[in-house]
């Protein structure tokens, strides 16, 4: 059986919902992050960080400066690197499920967070996790890993993939 476990689709199928509701049930078992948006009055500024004990940081908005940008949005490589690495190996070493959302266009500015990812996927341990869709050698090489099960979700199989998670993370918990 894979030991990674990596939802990819179109933005607003689903993904990040999916990984918090398989997760939601591991309760000190899992250890890592997932992104929500940064909305004020329905339009979206930014995105932050919230790691599953609780931790929060922005990791992109639209008043940032940084080098790094995405679209409209700049990118906060330091708050990846205090908050999101650090719960990642605190996870690699100590959990029993790694939660990765996402691996994506912004996170992927950090050589720490590829570091921590690569680890984390060649740990052994069971890794749940969200990839960008669009085409990127570094995350495209991540895809093509043997422990690797990638699913790409739509708003139609919802369900069925989180039934399909859920069991996936009994099997290895």
């Amino acid at each position: 059986m894979k030991t990674v476990y990596l939802l990819t689709g179109r933005p607003g199928t689903g993904k990040t919902s999916l990984v918090r509701q398989a997760v939601a049930e591991l309760k000190g078992k899992a250890g890592g992050f997932y992104t929500e948006e940064i909305r004020v009055q329905g339009t979206r500024l930014g995105f932050k960080l919230i790691t599953l004990d609780g931790q929060e940081a922005v990791l992109a908005h639209v008043d940032f400066h940084s080098r790094y940008r995405v679209g409209k949005y700049d990118v906060d490589i330091d708050s990846l690197n205090k908050v999101g690495v650090p719960v990642l190996e605190e996870a690699i070493g100590q959990r029993d499920v790694i939660v990765i959302d996402e691996i994506g266009k912004m996170e992927l500015f950090s050589n720490r967070f590829r570091e921590v990812v690569l680890e984390a996927i060649q740990s052994g341990k069971r890794v749940l996790g969200t990839i960008m869709l669009k085409p990127d050698p570094w995350a495209d090489d991540i895809k093509r890993q043997p422990q690797v099960k990638l699913v790409e979700v739509t708003r139609t199989d919802y369900y069925r993939v989180l039934a399909d998670i859920k069991s996936w993370v009994k099997d290895g918990v």
